[in-house]
């Protein structure tokens, strides 16, 4: 897969030199591997620890309500020849409902998850752009990848070729 991600950073950079001349004009070309910058960063360590730290919470919450989920169904199978109609109903109303909150909780715990990552992690990642544009404008450099994403980080007086690609396709 990475090695898919790194072809397609250097096809988009072949692909960038052969449309827009940049190669005759001495553009400056640098590449960066953001993941392993950022693994490499003091405070990544405690941001991923606080992170875990949440993850373990809302995984504790779901295997409470998976405990309770389990008990009521054994006790559910236990004594459902006893019980009446009404009983039988309500227990399987009660054993629908709790599953139907179970998968609210877990959709409803992967996207607080995902929102605590990057409340967590976006004041870094920022912190890391700007770092990389600082280092391009003050080494000159015109473009910057990141292979560990297969992104542009970094473009300085490129040319947008989106007015060429529309007359080359007939787009108004």
């Amino acid at each position: 897969m990475k090695s898919l991600k790194n072809a397609l950073v250097l096809l988009s950079l072949i692909v960038l030199v052969s449309f827009t001349g940049t190669a005759q004009t001495g553009a400056k070309f640098g590449y960066i591997d953001s993941n392993e910058i950022l693994s490499l960063m003091p405070e990544t360590d405690s941001l991923q620890k606080e992170l875990k730290a949440y993850a373990d919470y809302l995984d504790q919450q779901m295997s409470t309500m998976g405990m309770e989920y389990q008990t009521k169904v054994a006790s559910y199978q236990d004594n459902v020849a006893t019980m009446s109609d009404l009983i039988r109903q309500t227990k399987e109303k009660e054993i629908t409902d709790l599953q139907a909150r179970i998968q609210a909780f877990q959709q409803s715990a992967d996207q607080d998850l995902s929102a605590k990552q990057a409340e967590l992690f976006n004041p870094l990642i920022e912190k890391v752009k700007k770092a990389i544009s600082d280092v391009a404008r003050e080494n000159n450099y015109n473009y910057i990848f990141d292979v560990g994403t297969g992104a542009l980080v970094f473009y300085d007086n490129g040319d947008n070729v989106l007015p060429l690609v529309k007359t080359k396709l007939g787009i108004k």
